[in-house]
């Protein structure tokens, strides 16, 4: 099977959205928090999924394909301060559509800068996802752009304030995009959900 990354299309409505059975991996966070850089990670591509040092520059839903068995999808981030609320309502109220309305969904990636404390935003927005109930795992970025002890106590302080209102926490990755740590691991983690899908539509076929 041929594991050739492409650019699929950039979306603004779920009507728009590829109708495929396949399992499908979303990507989200903070504006620059590395979405994209770790997207072309595992895409195997240096800039497929367009990078960019402005805050707040993925303003569509991206879709990538490996090979023909998943989507890869570059949500817009959250929490981008210069752009006007209503644009960052429109944004939010575009990624919930997708995360609440796309049976495809497999797992949302919810990306964490670990070289700075816990901030409110992203342990609002993963109380969201549990409210939802969407699949998701935590991806602790950036844990080269700090001292080990501030990145693990970093960590440890966001899990501490999950566990305020979670009785388990989701699966955990710790990556350096930059750096190329981590990334097998969240590579086979994914493989391994996409192994099971296929397994799944086998089993249900008449």
């Amino acid at each position: 099977m041929s594991q050739e990354a492409q650019y699929i299309g950039s979306y603004v409505k779920i009507e728009e959205l590829p109708q495929t059975n396949l399992p499908e991996f979303a990507f989200i966070g903070r504006s620059n928090v590395g979405k994209s850089t770790l997207i072309n990670r595992l895409l195997g591509r240096k800039n497929l999924a367009h990078t960019s040092s402005q805050p707040g520059k993925t303003r569509t839903i991206n879709f990538f394909s490996l090979g023909q068995d998943r989507y890869y999808v570059d949500l817009p981030g959250y929490g981008y301060a210069k752009t006007s609320k209503a644009q960052r309502h429109q944004w939010l109220q575009m990624v919930y559509n997708y995360l609440t309305n796309r049976p495809q969904l497999a797992c949302v990636f919810v990306l964490i800068d670990a070289s700075i404390p816990p901030q409110t935003i992203d342990l609002n927005f993963i109380n969201n996802l549990g409210e939802y109930g969407v699949p998701f795992c935590l991806v602790f970025t950036k844990i080269d752009k700090a001292s080990t002890k501030d990145i693990q106590r970093n960590i440890r302080n966001f899990r501490e304030k999950m566990q305020q209102h979670w009785e388990e926490l989701p699966p955990q990755f710790q990556i350096s995009a930059l750096k190329n740590r981590g990334i097998d691991q969240l590579r086979q983690y994914i493989n391994s959900i996409v192994a099971n899908s296929q397994a799944y539509l086998q089993t249900s076929m008449p």
